[in-house]
């Protein structure tokens, strides 16, 4: 079986029986979550509750909030439902297959089509897509690091247990499928890499501890409303036994509705699922929403040169001969014609077209660790690598290495990847031969892709620090860098990273090019550099690049990078183009700076019913407003603009700090508005004013206020700001010129004395919410300063 594979009827049979692979993993959230999160929440709840207790004493009236927040619900979840099917069909068309042999030939199929008892074929960059047995190896070696926590390859034999989800980073081999489907560990390792999950995000952290507070708070908040109202209208005896209760209740409902900020987590929701697919329209793959806010965090991108500063499509340039040693060609048309090749090794296919008649009498597979391979012909060990690294001796030793080692030098600081092919005496350990002689050096090229130079001049403009992590020569890392225009004069070689951390990230501070890094070494740059505080991005494409990229706050991988790769990503570019990662920054900037503008209104809304309603409850007056009132003033200086204002263009960068910087502003704006409502509602109180008027004035005042903090908070004011304020202006003169709406909102003609109170008392919370702006805005411009000057200082 494991030289031939199952039979088509073996296959049939094994899948009517339902021994399959296939499993439903979903790549982001089930409609069932998306549903669950939009609908079945603690503030939704409250709300459905308020709206029942309306309807059921007669009120239906001040129960618009209800159909609001079904209205939010709804909008939350097909905004949603619409990205995952984006983002499901990208999956799709981008899924991992598998290899197997099947009538003794080998096919290409998905993943989920594997049956029991297939045969495997398993090559360097594969990731093992079910639990299985191995049947044969040629120098297979698994990483399991992201089972085990092991971060050593771990060769396989015959009879050895490969599990799903770790990846081959050597060799090759064969292995027979012993459990799929759910009983597969890939299922679980898939599930975390792919479906929706919850990055780092400070947006949804910042709301989640806003909304503990409020559900804290909400409770004895409306207990204490509910006895002022009570109060006030002769006391709880006297309210209950007339039907007074009913006006306090609704009065009560008015204020813990209003302390809600259910529009902020719809329009957080919203402005993620929107970003998500507007990259996902210029062929970026977003694994995980948060993941867009997350990137323009990012103050240190580290890159792999293969596949994102050059197109990954390696061109044979030239040989250069330096012993003489027959058969050399023939070796060379052997490594470029194995199937297992990697893009290095299969140019050599179109200059060398001999190989040796006779098979090889053995083999060393090419690791990323040692970086060099090695084939057996007869009596002699043919080895193909770096020259510093099949030769590491190389400056000390015989002339002949010396000068090895000076070409091999030269013809990197022109760019050119350079090996060596030697030859020796075989070995028996996996080691170079201790009389290998240098046979002739080969120079490769890559083409550099058009956008990098454009690409890295974003990030530096964008004080976003660039790190080249690679595994070639450091001097061939280090032409390409500064063909790119990096200030790169030489390249680190890796092999001299000092062991101590500190260390570590001084070299790190000291050279931006690294040349020669082993996978483990990347992963370890990755940690320090976020252990020093920075938020860092990571790219790359190969295997080796696996472990950093999962390790990086976000990963970023090429479609056409190795399935393992993609698969602990949290971005995927699938057309590779490293250009695409500005639009990503930008789109996550958008995201953040936009929310951060949408919540301080809600912020505002949230603070200023909160105290309010304690300010109202203490001094036992009555709430100055209806359920309706208010729900029509939000929608018009809250929740329809808040729409717009959060989906706009906005490239201002981002600054940590976000709940802090929001409720800078929303307190002390809230605060005003409290005091300017309260002082109104007392003067009037005092000159015997009608509620239905006082109330009309409260709603007035609160209409004009909100519309002056949307102005302040829209600055600079563009055309389009401009038409939705103005939208917004609109809507408050009809809601007092037409006799519907002033009938369905309870609103009357203002007399004189109330009329010049609605006056003063606007002009005076106008003045101090500006006094609370200009001190915001220096708060937000030190927090900036101080930003800028912690990234200079890493």
């Amino acid at each position: 079986m494991p030289h031939t594979g199952l039979t088509a009827a073996e296959v049939a049979e094994r899948v009517a029986a339902g021994r399959t692979n296939a499993f439903v993993q979903d790549t982001s959230r089930s409609v069932w979550s998306i549903v669950r999160a939009n609908v079945l929440t603690l503030f939704n709840g409250i709300i459905l509750a308020c709206f029942l207790v309306l309807l059921a004493i007669g009120r239906w009236q001040d129960a618009l909030f209800g159909f609001s927040a079904i209205a939010n619900a709804i909008i939350g979840t097909v905004q949603e439902y619409r990205a995952k099917r984006a983002l499901d069909r990208l999956a799709l068309l981008n899924a991992p297959h598998a290899r197997v042999l099947r009538d003794g030939g080998e096919q290409e199929i998905d993943v989920a089509a594997v049956v029991m008892d297939d045969t495997l074929v398993l090559r360097a960059g594969d990731q093992v897509t079910a639990d299985a047995i191995v049947a044969g190896s040629r120098g297979l070696q698994i990483d399991e690091s992201m089972l085990t926590g092991e971060s050593d390859a771990v060769d396989k034999a015959p009879g050895d247990r490969v599990l799903s989800g770790s990846v081959v980073v050597a060799g090759e081999g064969t292995a027979t499928v012993d459990r799929v489907g759910a009983d597969s560990f890939a299922n679980s390792l898939t599930a975390e890499a792919k479906r929706f999950s919850l990055v780092a995000s400070e947006i949804r952290t910042s709301l989640n501890r806003v909304l503990k507070w409020v559900a804290w708070i909400i409770g004895p908040i409306a207990l204490l409303v509910l006895n002022a109202q009570m109060v006030a209208q002769g006391g709880w005896e006297e309210a209950t036994a007339g039907g007074a209760w009913r006006d306090a209740a609704t009065a009560t409902i008015a204020a813990v509705v209003a302390m809600v900020p259910l529009g902020l987590v719809l329009m957080t929701s919203i402005t993620f699922a929107v970003g998500a697919v507007k990259l996902a329209r210029q062929q970026v793959l977003v694994q995980e929403l948060p993941a867009v806010e997350g990137l323009a965090r990012v103050d240190i991108i580290c890159l792999d040169k293969t596949g994102t500063l050059t197109q990954g499509d390696i061109v044979f340039d030239e040989t250069h001969p330096l012993t003489p040693v027959a058969g050399w060609e023939g070796v060379l048309a052997w490594y470029g014609a194995q199937h297992d090749a990697n893009a290095t090794a299969r140019s050599l296919a179109g200059r060398f077209t001999d190989p040796p008649s006779e098979d090889p009498v053995d083999r060393v597979p090419f690791s990323s660790a040692r970086k060099w391979s090695a084939v057996v012909f007869g009596d002699g060990m043919w080895v193909l690598g770096g020259p510093e690294m099949v030769f590491p001796g190389g400056e000390s030793d015989s002339p002949s290495l010396r000068q090895v080692a000076g070409a091999a030098r030269d013809l990197a600081a022109t760019g050119r990847r350079t090996l060596v092919l030697a030859h020796g005496t075989p070995t028996h350990d996996e080691t170079v031969p201790g009389d290998a002689v240098p046979v002739v050096l080969l120079t490769f090229r890559e083409n550099i892709r058009e956008d990098a130079a454009a690409t890295l001049a974003y990030f530096a403009a964008q004080d976003v620090g660039v790190r080249i992590i690679s595994g070639d020569n450091p001097h061939t890392v280090a032409a390409i860098a500064r063909e790119v225009g990096l200030d790169a004069p030489d390249g680190f070689d890796a092999r001299e990273l000092p062991t101590r951390d500190e260390d570590l990230l001084a070299v790190l501070g000291e050279h931006l090019v690294f040349g020669r890094v082993t996978p483990d070494q990347k992963k370890r740059i990755v940690v320090v550099l976020k252990a020093a505080g920075h938020t860092v991005a990571m790219t790359g494409d190969g295997v080796n690049d696996a472990l950093a990229i999962k390790e990086a706050d976000i990963g970023i991988a090429m479609n056409s990078g190795a399935a393992a790769t993609k698969a602990v990503a949290r971005l995927v570019l699938l057309d590779g183009r490293f250009s695409h990662l500005p639009s990503v920054v930008a789109e996550g900037r958008q995201v953040i700076a936009n929310i951060e503008r949408v919540s301080m209104l809600f912020l505002t809304k949230t603070a200023y019913a909160t105290f309010l309603a304690i300010t109202f409850g203490i001094l036992l007056l009555p709430f100055p407003f209806l359920p309706r009132q208010l729900s029509v003033t939000d929608g018009l200086t809250i929740g329809i603009p808040a729409f717009f204002l959060a989906l706009l263009p906005n490239a201002q960068r981002y600054v940590p700090g976000f709940l802090r910087r929001s409720l800078t502003f929303a307190i002390p704006a809230g605060v005003a508005v409290t005091f300017g409502l309260a002082t109104y509602s007392k003067l009037a109180a005092n000159l015997h004013i009608p509620e239905a008027e006082i109330r009309s004035g409260s709603t007035l005042i609160l209409t004009i206020i909100g519309l002056w903090i949307l102005v302040v908070l829209s600055r600079p004011v563009t055309r389009f700001k401009g038409l939705v304020i103005g939208a917004m202006m609109v809507g408050l003169v009809l809601m007092y010129a037409l006799p519907i709406s002033r009938s369905f909102l309870q609103l009357v003609d203002p007399t004189l004395p109330t009329a010049v109170l609605v006056l003063a008392t606007s002009v005076v919370c106008i003045a101090l919410i500006e006094i609370v702006r200009f001190a915001h805005r220096r708060i937000a411009r030190r927090d900036a300063e101080r930003a800028l000057g912690q990234r200079l200082a890493k």
